[in-house]
């Protein structure tokens, strides 16, 4: 999706976008001398709403569905229409500190889903050796990454920002300024579109994964009848997960990247799957034996020659579509390793700044850095004394290698971050924290700390680095914003550190609970293996294969991680996008299907209206109608995971209709809930009830976005 500006801002100076010339200064649209209110109980309860509810939303997203949510753009409109609702109407630094603050949420989302289920994958909370998986673990490990990101580009603010105007063009934060810049003078329109998107969302969602009231499990197998029979006998079968957040996920995307994605699933499951289980059998007849497990030809259906065979190769290809990703932006990557720290080596001005330039004390800045590196060292103390089997000086030894591994590639990499964001809008994150795993793993394997203890540092180390520059990248862009509007870069700074906190403590609640709900790890036949239906967390499953490799020393498919790595590089080489294509081999066909319905919806609305002018507007919706309906989706989704919760008396069961719940008991003789669905809801009744449902939402997606198109044409006057 393009971000940049579609038109000349009304608003903005004539230079906002360009680069000055010689004695000329860019003045910002609220003068540094304006007492413009600006941090206000307003803004900041807001900002921290905004947190919680993206927060939540963003890391059940990209749990689900291995990308997140675009929250900077639905928080700033959203501060733009609540603001409207006051008695005294938000002033426009107000919006900025809401945006500010609220963007905290996607960023720890970010950090938290792409490491942290490989704690669970990786069972370090299970077993011999086994260290539980506290909430303070997740909480710390993403607010001290977090809060270092904060600190580690406060430095270079001036760099990116002033001295280099005009040069870099800040696609998101360019995006997001336009937004609350024109909020000063248009109408409520977006707000009122984000709104309903996100009550069409969470309705929908809410009635399919707490009511059962229709299957969204589309599959071929119930919906061709006999056709679908024969085609699960060649070991392919389609499904669609069809739920709003899938959909509003593909909507936002776009038809291009969705296609890719989708492509990538036809490559596993039309020809990875079935081709492989012939040759299979060709081959080795009736069984197998791979990696340590056997494996019963015969008895592999479509989806469990995919899980066996397909996700492995999926897995590699992941993991070299990060690499290939950082070597495609090598010249971004070591150009702003210099000039980072050309940046931090600018001497602090002996004069006072003027408010619209004025950052957090240079002493603060390193003792907050200093006390971050130092807590995160006590946090993997904590992990390897408690771990079991570590005297203490042993223990500082590990802690101290991790901090010292943490401090130093969050330094090193948070200019790259921030020049990523600042130049393509894209954060080559999944990249440098792979990286990161595989260097930390290395040493602390190096150095005698290794099985479940050393999985744990190295996986909360990837935390740490992962969060800190998913927020120095995000923060850089919310800079520039400040700049160009006139906002107190300090306030952002200062109050950045509450919006992490309370994203933190959102994350460290949610992912314990889709885990104590759905599960990361499901069994099958006896055997414990990703839940990819439900939480298939493609980023950290392939962090989760590459740490047990390397800290256990266990069996591993390695040549079907080669063989997806070799995939990469042939797709770079046919100059497709490589991560994309690759999430699609991993991702479940289901999930990718809906993924790619949303991309060719928004595609189709964008071309619905009788000229280009009312096309163009409907095709403006996209983000709002997008990302509100995947939030309103996902806080349907963790309400109905907590209702399957013992501790709220698994009141699932109560409003449940498709499904059958009751309370049983496990082997341990605790009490779990037991589901079982119903006939008619597995049956033809409850698919095609589904699929009819699921065009419903495609049909009430399209009015709204004519709604929003028509209003926003008459707040433009046409």
């Amino acid at each position: 999706m393009d971000h940049g500006p579609s038109k000349k801002s009304k608003l903005l100076p004539e230079n906002a976008y360009r680069k000055l010339k010689d004695g000329e200064s860019y003045e910002p649209i609220v003068p540094a001398s304006s007492p413009t209110p600006e941090v206000t109980v307003w803004s900041v309860t807001w900002g921290l709403a905004m947190v919680v509810l993206f927060s939540a939303a963003c890391v059940y997203i990209a749990l689900r569905a291995g990308n997140g949510i675009e929250a900077a753009i639905p928080i700033a409109v959203a501060a733009i229409f609540f603001g409207r609702l006051r008695k005294t109407r938000s002033t426009i630094l107000e919006n900025v500190i809401v945006q500010s603050i609220g963007q905290a949420s996607g960023v720890v989302a970010a950090g938290s889903a792409f490491v942290i289920p490989a704690l669970y994958i990786n069972q370090v909370n299970m077993g011999a050796g086994a260290t539980p998986i506290y909430w303070w673990h997740i909480f710390l490990a993403c607010f001290l990454g977090g809060s270092l990101g904060v600190v580690l580009i406060i430095p270079l603010r001036k760099y990116f920002v002033a001295e280099r105007h005009g040069e870099l063009p800040f696609p998101e934060g360019t995006a997001t300024t336009e937004i609350l810049v024109s909020g000063e003078s248009s109408g409520g329109g977006a707000g009122k579109i984000l709104l309903a998107a996100f009550v069409l969302g969470a309705g929908y969602d809410f009635v399919v994964e707490a009511i059962h009231a229709w299957n969204p499990a589309l599959t071929t197998n119930v919906l061709l009848g006999g056709l679908g029979d024969v085609l699960a006998n060649l070991r392919i079968e389609l499904k669609v997960t069809a739920i709003a957040a899938l959909f509003g996920l593909g909507y936002i995307i776009g038809l291009k990247y969705a296609f890719i994605i989708f492509s990538g699933s036809v490559f596993a499951y039309l020809f990875l799957v079935p081709v492989g289980h012939a040759l299979l059998t060709w081959q080795a007849g009736e069984a197998i034996t791979y990696a340590g497990k056997s494996y019963t030809l015969a008895d592999l259906s479509a989806g469990d020659m995919f899980s066996a065979f397909v996700k492995p190769i999926g897995i590699g290809a992941i993991a070299v579509a990060g690499v290939v990703g950082l070597i495609k932006m090598r010249k971004i990557i070591l150009g702003s390793l210099s000039m980072g720290f050309k940046g931090k080596g600018k001497a602090a001005a002996t004069t006072a700044p003027l408010r619209t330039d004025s950052d957090m004390k240079s002493s603060n800045v390193l003792l907050i850095q200093l006390i971050s590196t130092l807590a995160m060292g006590v946090l993997f103390f904590i992990v390897c004394v408690t771990a079991g089997g570590y005297s203490v000086g042993i223990s500082l030894l590990y802690s101290a290698v991790g901090m010292v591994i943490a401090f130093l590639l969050c330094f090193l990499f948070t200019p790259v971050a921030a020049e990523a964001i600042a130049i393509v809008g894209v954060n080559p994150v999944s990249g440098m924290t792979l990286i990161t795993v595989v260097f930390g793993s290395l040493i602390m394997a190096t150095i005698g700390l290794s099985g479940k203890p050393g999985m744990f540092v190295a996986l909360i180390i990837g935390t740490a680095v992962c969060t800190a520059l998913s927020v120095s990248g995000a923060l850089i862009s919310d800079f520039k914003i400040a700049y160009w509007i006139g906002a107190t870069p300090r306030n952002q700074q200062v109050w950045k550190f509450l919006g992490l906190a309370v994203a933190a403590l959102t994350v460290a609640l949610v992912i314990p609970l889709m885990d104590q709900s759905y599960h990361f790890l499901i069994e099958v036949n006896g055997e414990l293996i990703s839940n990819e239906e439900v939480l298939p967390a493609p980023q950290a499953n392939m962090i989760a294969a590459v740490v047990n490799g390397l800290m256990s020393g266990g069996e591993q498919p390695y040549l079907l991680y080669g063989a997806g790595g070799l995939v990469s590089i042939i797709i770079t080489l046919l100059k497709i996008p490589t991560l994309a294509f690759a999430l699609g081999m991993y991702l479940p066909i289901s999930i990718n299907s809906a993924v790619l319905i949303g991309g060719f919806m928004a595609w189709f609305i964008g071309r619905s209206g009788k000229n280009e002018e009312e096309s163009q507007a409907r095709k403006e919706q996209g983000t709002l109608i997008a990302s509100g309906m995947m939030a309103g989706a996902a806080i349907a989704g963790i309400v109905a995971a907590t209702l399957r919760l013992q501790q709220t008396g698994f009141a699932i069961r109560h409003v449940s209709i498709g499904q059958l719940f009751e309370v049983g008991l496990s082997k341990t003789g605790e009490e779990v809930l037991k589901g079982t669905p119903a006939p008619w809801y597995e049956g033809m009744a409850g698919q095609y009830l589904g699929l009819g449902m699921f065009v419903l939402l495609l049909v009430c997606t399209y009015f709204l976005a004519r709604w929003g198109a028509k209003m926003y044409l008459e707040e433009e006057g046409n």
